[in-house]
């Protein structure tokens, strides 16, 4: 078997359904195996998974287990060379996978490969990242990305100035699109399912490349993201966890007055996007039910890292 292409779902039916439909009319070349991973949908996508695609590997969790642990399962019964990480709301183009996997079989040097990610529109959506580190928090903690982003400084932390057409190495490539070689997984171990959601495959990267691996983006294949079809159920929340994912990464892998200094940003990062959303509210009624969730979540994010900076998020150590 060339990929074992791994789907984790929750409440995604709709776009579900297209994920799949477009692997099995847009994969040639290869052999693939699809395994989806539904935790505990209540919208009755394992019913359309049963009836629409019986050749799909179905597991069904009683309870929300995340998106690292639901790909664990999923990487337990894979049989493929490769591993792909394929998140439910996306569209991959002709022959996406197949030169995915050609691109990964010309460079074995790479535990990862990942593509050009768009967006419905067809506009790029960045899916390349640098490692988290407290230069990078400090950048992102200011608007300046957003207003020079074509700075190579300014936009370091999620690289906004690369339009992703080119072949480079990488420190993070995005899970919604993530090949993974086998051989490189069984040396490393799998994702570390203390990351409930957000932050894994910065953590499963940083593990590749301490191993001597290379994280590497290939423009020659690409895939549509609609983005958010699962955390946009509880989008209040994923605005934090996703902070939080970050602080939990810096807390693994650095040392105590790097995770201190950590929070503090983090906190900065939320403190100053309440002004601005505090002015859509008042000067944007048609925006304020956006900015209530924006401002909810904020407020939360404050409140939880100082929590965070007196107790800690995570324990030390590695999957």
């Amino acid at each position: 078997m060339d990929v074992s292409i791994i789907i984790v779902s929750w409440n995604t039916r709709a776009v579900l359904k297209n994920c799949l439909d477009s692997i099995y009319q847009k994969t040639r070349g290869v052999s693939f195996e699809v395994i989806v991973i539904d935790n505990a949908s209540g919208d009755g996508s394992a019913e359309m998974v049963k009836r629409g695609f019986p050749g799909v590997i179905l597991i069904e969790n009683c309870r929300n287990r995340g998106f690292a642990a639901a790909n664990n399962q999923g990487m337990a019964v894979a049989t493929g060379r490769y591993i792909l990480l394929l998140n439910s709301d996306t569209l991959v183009m002709d022959q996406t996978i197949t030169e995915t996997v050609f691109f990964a079989d010309y460079n074995p040097e790479a535990a990862v490969v990942g593509c050009r990610v768009l967006n419905k529109d067809g506009t790029l959506q960045p899916s390349c990242f640098m490692f988290p580190s407290i230069g990078n928090m400090l950048l992102s903690s200011s608007y300046l990305y957003k207003l020079f982003h074509r700075s190579h400084f300014f936009g370091r932390e999620g690289m906004t100035w690369w339009d992703r057409d080119d072949t480079r190495e990488v420190d993070v490539v995005t899970g919604c699109f993530m090949l993974a070689r086998s051989e490189a997984i069984r040396q490393v171990g799998v994702m570390d399912e203390r990351f409930f959601m957000y932050g894994e495959e910065t953590d499963w990267c940083y593990r590749f490349k301490k191993a001597g691996w290379k994280i590497l983006f290939t423009p020659a294949a690409e895939i549509v993201h609609l983005g958010g079809q699962s955390s946009r159920h509880v989008s209040d929340k994923m605005i934090v966890q996703l902070r939080l994912s970050i602080l939990q990464f810096i807390e693994k892998h650095h040392g105590w007055l790097t995770y201190k200094l950590a929070c503090f940003f983090t906190a900065l990062f939320f403190a100053v996007r309440v002004p601005m959303w505090l002015m859509v509210s008042v000067f944007a009624p048609e925006r304020r039910g956006q900015a209530g969730i924006k401002l909810r979540a904020y407020f939360s994010g404050i409140v939880q890292v100082l929590s965070a900076f007196s107790s800690g998020l995570a324990r030390e150590g590695s999957v």
